[in-house]
């Protein structure tokens, strides 16, 4: 666990050391209380049938001070002819358009979650530019149908509203904050007597199954004991490989389907019987990297581009000017002790800040590792 706290201009107690200790203390005192069960079932699975699922559609986005796509381009003079017909003021030819860059077409798409979607609820559209575009910063999104990726397929939505750049330095990329409005439902399977839970890919496992099944017999009837007969001799949870289970609802629930099924999607799970495998689950797009167990790697040398690390070592009166400084464009990832031992992944951490790694590359050398074998964990790649 890494404890921190901000930087600010004046003395305050998130500074004071003693202070820290204190709340790092209770940080761990928090998580060594929680870690009995510290998940439920339905953080580890999913129904089958509720999946996630995606709209898209075409749009365009106006407003644009000169970093848009080029009238003269029929890509877009077609769909922005369309739009000045349906609102009253048709053009007599392409040439009308002139040489505006005020307009951009873009591609829009929103994500529903695997619950589905109602009329009415509303989501973030997400904006990408297709043509030549330099920016959509202070563009309107124009209505836009939003339909499932499907030829023919109906609208189910609306999107429309101003454009946020996610990233600044991604201009032709952004979003309009729940910008998007259902017009229809998008519904997920339904729940019959039965139904099937599917272990989500970083819980997989025979051995995690196992345990979650037994977990929802044991918290349904009170017992792991069911050789005794009578009416709990079923169980209603039942493995069927290293991702499924099927429970099967009781006759006298079948009329209470949905507390029935929250019962079940809330039962306590203690993760340290799932026995899962070490993981450092990895994300080029946030940037992220998560890593679970104590995950160890190999003996191995790591040299990066054209990076050197920088050691700079105090002279006898230190001051910022005058460091000594020693410079190479390798460095050792070991125990220091025999060949065949293993370091920690905290020695690979610590040589990535030692090179100034960027995380991008950070993530590369994980996967260059994992794919050599040095890497004694499961990487997962969480896109």
């Amino acid at each position: 666990m890494i404890c921190a706290s901000a930087n600010t201009n004046g003395r305050s107690l998130a500074r004071d050391p003693a202070f820290r200790l204190v709340l790092c203390a209770l940080a761990v005192m928090l998580m060594t209380d929680r870690a009995a069960f510290a998940q439920t079932v339905r953080q580890l699975v999913r129904i089958q049938g509720q999946e996630i699922s995606g709209l898209q559609g075409l749009g365009l986005v106006v407003g644009l001070n000169g970093t848009g796509d080029s009238a003269k381009s029929l890509a877009l003079a077609r769909p922005l002819a369309e739009v000045l017909r349906n609102n009253g003021n048709p053009i007599a030819s392409f040439d009308e358009l002139g040489k505006s860059k005020s307009a951009a077409l873009v591609m829009v798409t929103v994500t529903i979650p695997e619950e589905g979607a109602r009329t009415g609820d509303r989501f973030d559209a997400h904006i990408s530019v297709l043509n030549g575009a330099k920016s959509l910063q202070g563009g309107m999104l124009y209505m836009a149908p939003l339909t499932p990726p499907v030829p023919g397929s109906m609208p189910y939505a609306i999107a429309q509203g101003l454009v946020e750049l996610d990233d600044d330095q991604i201009p032709t990329q952004g979003r309009v904050r729940d910008g998007a409005s259902m017009i229809r439902d998008v519904r997920t399977g339904t729940v019959g007597n039965s139904f099937t839970l599917i272990v989500k890919p970083y819980f997989a496992g025979w051995p995690s199954v196992s345990e979650i099944a037994s977990r929802i017999n044991q918290e349904w009837f009170g017992t792991d004991d069911l050789s005794s007969g009578g009416a709990f001799a079923v169980e209603i949870a039942t493995p069927i490989d290293d991702r499924e289970i099927q429970i099967n609802i009781p006759d006298p629930e079948r009329d209470y389907r949905a507390g029935f099924i929250a019962d079940v999607l809330s039962t306590p799970i203690n993760t340290a019987l799932l026995r899962l495998p070490a993981q450092v689950i990895v994300n080029s797009r946030t940037g992220a990297i998560v890593v679970t167990g104590d995950v160890r790697i190999s003996p191995v040398a790591i040299t990066h581009k054209d990076l050197t690390i920088t050691t700079t070592i105090p002279t006898p009166v230190p001051t910022e000017g005058s460091p000594v400084v020693q410079r190479k464009q390798w460095t050792g990832v070991t125990t220091g002790a025999k060949p065949g031992d293993l370091a920690r992944l905290d020695d690979l951490l610590n040589a990535f800040k030692q090179l100034d790694i960027p995380v991008d590359d950070q993530i590369t050398i994980l996967s260059m590792l994992n794919k050599t074998g040095k890497l004694h964990a499961r990487l997962i790649r969480d896109e």
